[in-house]
C-alpha cells in the first residue's frame, strides 16, 4: 500500500512534475487559494521534491492575495478573485516572493455556496508565470469543473495546477 494519505493519481502526477522539473534544472513556486495546499501536499510527497519545489504560498482571503502576493485591490475589486487577472498576479508574486523559475497559481470556487451566475460553483482558473519570460505573455485559463462536490473540484483543479507545471505544458 502507498504511502500517502492522498489520491494515488495526484501524487503520479506531482511525481511526474518533480522528475520533470529536475531534469529540466528549474524550480517552482505554486500559489494557492482554493485548492488550499492540496498541490503543494502533493509535491511534498515526492522524496527529495525540496530540490525542486521552493515554495507554495496559500492566500485564501484577499487580503493575503494582495498583502502576501501583491496582487492589487484594483485588480481584486475590478475582476475579482475568480479571475484571469488575479490569477496573473498572484502567479507573478510567486515568483516575485521566491527563487523559482516557474509558478503557477489557482483560484476559484470549489463550493457548495459561493459561485454566482458568472462564475458558477466549479470554476476555476490557472495561470503560469516564468521568470524572463515577456510580461506580456500571459498563460492562463478559466476552467468549469462539473460540481461533483467541494472535494471533486478541489482535486480537478489540483490535477490541472500540477498538469501546468510540467515543462513544455500548455493550459490544459
Amino acid at each position: 500500500m502507498p504511502d500517502t494519505i492522498l489520491p494515488q493519481l495526484l501524487v503520479d502526477l506531482a511525481e511526474r512534475v518533480i522528475v520533470a522539473n529536475r531534469r529540466a534544472g528549474r524550480t517552482i513556486a505554486v500559489a494557492e487559494s482554493c485548492t488550499g495546499g492540496l498541490v503543494s501536499a502533493a509535491l511534498t510527497e515526492i522524496a527529495g521534491s525540496s530540490d525542486v519545489f521552493e515554495a507554495g504560498f496559500i492566500t485564501y482571503s484577499n487580503d493575503m492575495k494582495s498583502e502576501l502576493l501583491k496582487v492589487s485591490q484594483d485588480v481584486l475589486e475590478t475582476f475579482g478573485a475568480v479571475s484571469i487577472a488575479t490569477a496573473w498576479a498572484m502567479a507573478q508574486g510567486a515568483l516575485k516572493k521566491s527563487h523559482a523559475q516557474v509558478a503557477v497559481a489557482i483560484t476559484g470556487i470549489a463550493g457548495p455556496g459561493g459561485g454566482s451566475e458568472q462564475k458558477p460553483v466549479g470554476t476555476v482558473v490557472f495561470a503560469r508565470a516564468e521568470r524572463g519570460a515577456s510580461p506580456d505573455k500571459v498563460v492562463a485559463d478559466m476552467r468549469h469543473f462539473e460540481n461533483n462536490g467541494r472535494g471533486g473540484v478541489r482535486l480537478q483543479a489540483a490535477l490541472c495546477a500540477l498538469e501546468l507545471l510540467l515543462p513544455d505544458s500548455s493550459v490544459p
